[in-house]
């Protein structure tokens, strides 16, 4: 279930949760409730069985999804039944003796004895998890590693945060255990500098603003995540956001996080009307705004193909270095992708002008 040492991923959690890949859900217990068993909470039924488990991480467990009934989510306070199968997952990253090395390319700018930055290119799942045992960043760096013969000494996985699947940009690994523990403490700090770039559906009203709303697993599909403005439900997040370009129907955004939740930024913008351009699982993959017009419609599609995946870059990664106490800042150009999406949208938007004068 949930590890404390690792704060919610960027909107990267990192982890790709809607494919099942990169939260990284691996078996953890697995029991099927004896005929002769008395009705009993399933929160106290785990608790009984997984060794070291508390109540309150149970809990979270179910709240969170890692913890299914017959292969549905469930409550704690379900009674369980004869015959019922529970399945407990766990979203830890793997030990890297569970990791299978591959040689893939890696594109990193920046390498030291304690850490690691580099730049993630879209499509690629940071860790391996259900249905992606090979071709993630993890097992091209456990190769990479393994060529310099420091395999050994990573601590766990070295994950420090995580970003999803098809967003790109940096991403920070640390390379030995008070590493890991120095950074993981910065991110649970919110004292981490994380700047992306984004491109959202709609004209924003104001050139500068602040998303603040709670987010957590969606109630109805599982796999998702959902903004709660009220606090009702999940986690405190906050997302600041600045207009850099207006191309009318859609707005290049840069936006700075408070808190690194999972999709923040997918959800926080979906939440005030602007989901991301291409983001298929909160509704950016078809127009949003825009006009009924025909060569309009076939410009977005064509835009689409261009940018299969939700139009998010991490641009700038800032913290404190864990040996030295340095400051370090990272900035990574916009992917190909993006650049000639924005290209297309400038000379969209500069057409449109010329033929309303």
């Amino acid at each position: 279930m949930i590890d404390d040492e690792f704060e919610d991923q960027d909107e990267d959690l990192n982890e790709e949760q809607e494919e099942g890949s990169e939260v990284g859900k691996r078996e953890k217990l697995h029991l099927v409730v004896d005929k002769r068993q008395e009705p009993l909470r399933v929160d106290k039924f785990i608790m009984n069985r997984l060794e070291g488990a508390t109540r309150n991480k149970i809990q979270q467990g179910i709240d969170e999804g890692y913890i299914l009934v017959n292969e549905q989510p469930t409550k704690a306070n379900y009674k369980i039944r004869p015959g019922d199968i529970i399945v407990v997952y766990d979203n830890r990253p793997p030990d890297f003796s569970e990791i299978i090395p591959e040689e893939l390319p890696l594109n990193i700018i920046y390498e030291d004895e304690d850490l690691l930055v580099l730049n993630k290119p879209a499509g690629m799942v940071v860790h391996p998890g259900s249905g992606n045992y090979s071709g993630t960043l993890v097992n091209g760096l456990a190769w990479y590693l393994q060529q310099k013969g420091e395999l050994d000494q990573l601590p766990r996985v070295g994950l420090v945060h995580r970003i999803d699947k098809d967003t790109t940009g940096l991403l920070l690994i640390a390379k030995t255990a008070d590493a890991m523990q120095q950074l993981a403490a910065q991110f649970k700090k919110h004292t981490v500098h994380r700047r992306y770039v984004a491109l959202v559906w709609g004209d924003m009203d104001d050139d500068s603003g602040t998303v603040v709303a709670h987010v957590g697993r969606h109630e109805r599909f599982r796999k998702k995540f959902a903004a709660y403005p009220d606090g009702e439900q999940g986690k405190e997040a906050i997302t600041h956001y600045k207009v850099l370009e207006r191309f009318g129907y859609v707005t290049l955004l840069e936006l700075q996080l408070e808190t690194g939740r999972t999709h923040q930024i997918r959800v926080h913008m979906q939440s005030i009307g602007h989901p991301l351009f291409g983001d298929t699982t909160y509704g950016g993959d078809r127009i949003v705004k825009g006009t009924v017009f025909s060569k309009y419609k076939q410009f977005v599609e064509n835009t689409f193909s261009i940018i299969p995946r939700q139009s998010l870059h991490a641009k700038e990664l800032g913290f404190i270095h864990p040996t030295s106490g340095a400051k370090m800042m990272f900035t990574s150009a916009l992917p190909d992708d993006l650049e000639e999406a924005l290209a297309r949208w400038r000379q969209y938007t500069q057409h449109t002008r010329l033929n309303q004068l």
